[in-house]
């Protein structure tokens, strides 16, 4: 029954559940947390909220973000999701500069390390790019209008990020696999050198991040719905080390709660050294911390931190200058669920860094008192400062976080009835500028 009702629901259009993310500013300088169609920013240099101007065609987004990002040097800012929308923002005015229509409902979003391209991926496993500026080679597209440059063939496309120095651009997708492309210096004509493929996990791929230790060495690592977190040398495609998270946790967590389905890793997050990679799982209450050696290319279990047992991260982030995790949990697009109940809760973990490995204690989490700007902030991004008092709104998050991620990335299948019937249903709308 229910899963004739999932059906109908996507035959019929009706939107996934979508959980809120943030993102760190790479030096510090703010932090943005989305939930549903809101966007919200906080500027931690002047510590207040930041107005963001939506003015450059007048669309704002309508449905839930799904991926959002800053670019590595700070000054860009890109957010994406299911209204098909793909905004890109500039960080020093909160000006939106540049609105993109995807034909498809957007998954992931990246931008290129120079600043002048960013890159998006749709749920048909395309990953179009679009220029954002001219680098005097020139090389522009007609009407500047998204050009394909490489596809996963059907498959949603979970996680994209560019190499730290950019030589490359590696996609994940629920069909278990990571892609590893060499991104050319002429984008517009495609990226078809494929440098390697990642190939080990035994479902899908949720997320992947580079740990760079320095100029020319760096790893890839992942995390994904067979409650792993790999270690991989992605030049050559090889599996280093894998860290199975379902052997740490079986003491932390219900009976029922252990198998894999029920341990999909939400999010993973590197120290900005490299030396620490925190995880977050989808039935925990907490942050697991793995100790990564490079040298050595290990990933070993270190510790967890438990947090209070209403709260399960949805999404991770760091900067280059901050010891700081920042984590939030929320969700959109659940049943019933009015828009005044977009909140999300906030909760930071302070000396994120190697001092950890070395220490048999698990650090604090900051208590609302105690997080950069105190209650201004907690307004700005959780949407209110009573967050735990809204219980029956936690609850129904919660409920949904146990067991949404398996069942949003994994892979159906549908009767041949069933396939037609989706395909009347779609509405693809074409490319506008």
């Amino acid at each position: 029954m229910e899963d004739t009702a999932v059906e109908e629901a996507e035959v019929s259009g009706a939107a996934e559940f979508a959980p809120a993310l943030i993102a760190a500013h790479p030096h510090g300088n703010s932090v943005a947390v989305a939930i549903g169609p809101e966007l919200r920013v906080f500027d931690l240099k002047a510590g207040s909220p930041v107005l963001l101007s939506d003015d450059c065609d007048g669309r704002s987004h309508s449905d839930a973000i799904r991926a959002i990002c800053f670019s590595v040097s700070g000054a860009l800012f890109a957010s994406a999701g299911d209204d098909k929308l793909v905004k890109v923002w500039k960080t020093d005015s909160c000006r939106c500069i540049r609105t993109i229509t995807s034909e498809k409902r957007v998954s992931a979003v990246a931008i290129s390390n120079d600043d002048l391209y960013v890159t998006f991926a749709d749920k048909f496993g395309v990953v179009w790019l679009v220029t954002l500026g001219e680098d005097g080679t020139e090389q522009v597209s007609v009407d500047n209008k998204p050009v394909s440059i490489l596809g996963h063939y059907c498959s949603i496309i979970t996680s994209m990020k560019f190499s730290p120095d950019g030589r490359f651009i590696a996609t994940a997708d629920r069909d278990f696999k990571i892609r590893v492309t060499s991104f050319p210096k002429n984008p517009l004509k495609g990226a078809h050198e494929i440098q390697s493929f990642c190939l080990g996990h035994t479902d899908f791929v949720s997320c992947i991040a580079f740990i760079s230790m320095s100029e020319n060495q760096s790893f890839l690592i992942s995390g994904g719905g067979d409650s792993t977190v790999r270690l991989w040398d992605y030049i050559n495609g090889c599996l280093l080390d894998t860290c199975q998270v379902r052997d740490k946790m079986g003491e932390l967590l219900e009976p029922n709660e252990t198998d894999d389905s029920s341990l999909a890793i939400a999010d993973i997050c590197p120290s900005n050294d490299g030396s620490l990679v925190a995880v977050a799982i989808q039935s925990f209450t907490g942050v697991m911390l793995l100790a990564c050696d490079v040298v050595e290319k290990k990933l070993s279990f270190l510790k967890v931190i438990t947090m209070e047992k209403s709260y399960i991260p949805t999404s991770l982030a760091s900067s280059f200058s901050s010891e700081l995790l920042w984590t939030v949990m929320g969700a959109s697009n659940m049943p019933n669920q009015a828009s005044s109940q977009l909140l999300t809760r906030l909760r930071i973990v302070p000396c994120f860094q190697k001092d950890l490995i070395s220490s048999n204690n698990s650090p604090a989490i900051l208590e609302d008192s105690e997080v950069p700007h105190g209650e201004k902030f907690l307004l700005a991004l959780q949407g209110s400062l009573d967050i735990v008092k809204q219980e029956e709104v936690l609850a129904s998050v919660l409920a949904a976080l146990k067991v949404s991620m398996h069942k949003m990335l994994v892979k159906k299948h549908y009767s041949e009835e069933r396939r037609e019937q989706r395909k009347r249903g779609r509405n693809d709308k074409k490319i506008r500028n």
